[in-house]
């Protein structure tokens, strides 16, 4: 027994030397950025050991009131630096040189791949300019149509509520609504969801952005050796084979699909490929460089990086948006009559683009609800090497958390942050006063949102579509606030509300 402590204390300050002596930059420079007492070999890991992802909100919370807006933290052996300073973020987001993501986008590299969210070098400059385009007025008018179409499904399930008049999470049922508008959108094909709300697709989601969490802050998930031991492992096993099989599917039989049309001559009557085309039918068209197709795999971990940034974030957005919305009746008033002057009374006007457009207001409070409820609550950057920022050494390994989620409710960065104000984006400011940085829903600089405009019009077209049909009213309990932080913002506990029909 006596041997076995000794041979045990021997490897454990074996591995320690090791580790200092392979990080000693790292811990030379991350000591001068202050934070948490760190322990030999597992940092700050117990700090946040067992907590749920509300309470990893919440602690990190406690430790940025702490250490302020700038500050280390060890996971294992793991160095990440937490940012909430607009300038440090500014020097971030905005430069050429930081353009590699931080080591927790591993996390969703079984699922994504080397799509667009996590690629980089010369892969990731290719794959923005190939994607760009898709994202073009031009095209985002025919997406439009796919927004209208399901919001109209989506006004039809919540009949029952408005019926009843009690109390209901809307999250849910927008996931669904989310759900259906990407699928179409993304690869063409129906799931149904709203209709079928049994949906095994959307549970694989939220199982990848459940564990994609977990391996974040908890030490055994996060190391490829230990995860494959947790429960984890075995979840994430199915879920690929849900996501992936889907995918895989959908791309066989629109390529299969594509080649019929073409030796046809690419009639216009053909599954309406010239009419409505979907981001996958773009990317089957596509060539690179050196003018090869994109293979199926990539092709994959396109379509998959577009299902999941198009179908969580917005899924965030949209139900913090109804949810402020019933709480706050003379925003919503404000609301409605500005989507009653652009659509009018007649609740089957098709809606378009330029409609869209001209919701200034509502774009108002889509930001306004983004300050303080950013669908992505976090984000980050590595280091490639070693970085002087703003005075500060950023060492080479460590990863960079930009944290949108406490810097919109920063007061040093807005007035009254807690106060539910649109206004507030109309207003003159100076850039000596504002730095645009404090405000980073969809990141900003190289690497920010491509599908941004995407996602704003589809926030505006169910958001206004709902409007019309329904007025939103507060649940008839609203327990406090908490959030889940997952791959996005979720509420705990959900969204309630209430819902009546307007007459007009």
């Amino acid at each position: 027994m006596l041997l076995l402590v000794i041979l045990v204390l021997v490897l454990s300050f074996a591995y320690a030397a090791y580790f200092y002596l392979g990080f000693a930059s790292a811990i030379h420079h991350a000591a001068k950025l202050g934070g948490p007492k760190a322990y030999p070999l597992i940092g700050n890991a117990a700090r946040f050991s067992g907590k749920t992802p509300t309470d990893f909100l919440l602690e990190l919370q406690r430790t940025i009131a702490e250490f302020g807006k700038c500050f280390r933290l060890w996971i294992g052996t793991d160095l990440l630096i937490v940012l909430t300073d607009a300038k440090k973020v500014e020097a971030v987001l905005s430069s050429q040189k930081y353009l590699d993501k931080a080591s927790q986008y591993d996390f969703v590299r079984p699922w994504l791949g080397d799509g667009l969210l996590t690629s980089t070098g010369k892969k990731w400059h290719s794959r923005r300019k190939i994607i760009t385009p898709t994202f073009h007025f031009k095209i985002l008018e025919q997406f439009v149509e796919i927004f209208d179409q399901q919001s109209n499904v989506f006004v039809d399930q919540l009949k029952p509520m408005a019926t009843s008049g009690e109390d209901f999470d809307v999250f849910p049922k927008v996931t669904l609504c989310a759900l259906d508008v990407i699928c179409e959108s993304a690869m063409g094909t129906k799931v149904n969801a709203q209709v079928n709300s049994d949906s095994v697709y959307v549970k694989a989601v939220k199982d990848m952005s459940t564990i994609a969490m977990q391996r974040t802050y908890n030490i055994w998930s996060r190391y490829s050796f230990t995860f494959q031991f947790t429960k984890y492992a075995k979840m994430q096993e199915e879920a690929l084979k849900v996501l992936h099989g889907y995918t895989d599917s959908v791309i066989r039989t629109r390529r299969a699909e594509l080649g019929s049309v073409n030796q046809r001559n690419n009639n216009e009557d053909d599954i309406g490929i010239r009419k409505k085309t979907a981001f996958l039918d773009m990317l089957l068209q596509t060539v690179t460089a050196d003018g090869q197709p994109l293979s199926d795999l990539e092709i994959r971990e396109e379509v998959d990086t577009f299902m999941f940034e198009g179908h969580d974030t917005t899924t965030s957005a949209i139900s913090f948006v109804m949810g402020t919305l019933a709480k706050r009746p003379d925003i919503q008033q404000k609301v409605y009559d500005e989507i009653r002057s652009v659509f009018g009374d007649n609740l089957t006007q098709q809606v378009t683009l330029s409609m869209l457009n001209e919701l200034n207001y509502l774009d108002l409070v889509i930001k306004e609800t983004l300050r303080l409820y950013p669908s992505v609550p976090m984000y980050g950057r590595k280091m490639m090497e070693d970085h002087e920022i703003d005075g500060q050494v950023f060492p080479a390994g460590a990863n960079v958390l930009v944290m949108p989620f406490f810097m919109g409710r920063d007061p040093e960065y807005f007035d009254d942050p807690m106060e539910f104000r649109p206004e507030r984006f109309s207003e003159e400011t100076s850039a000596e006063k504002a730095n645009p940085y404090r405000y980073v829903p969809f990141s900003a600089g190289p690497r920010n949102c491509i599908g941004q405009k995407f996602a704003i019009a589809e926030i505006k077209s169910l958001i206004s579509k709902v409007l019309r049909h329904y007025q939103l009213l507060p649940a008839s309990r609203n327990p406090p606030e908490r959030f889940i932080s997952e791959l996005i913002l979720r509420p705990e506990g959900g969204i309630p509300l209430r819902i009546q029909r307007r007459v007009i």
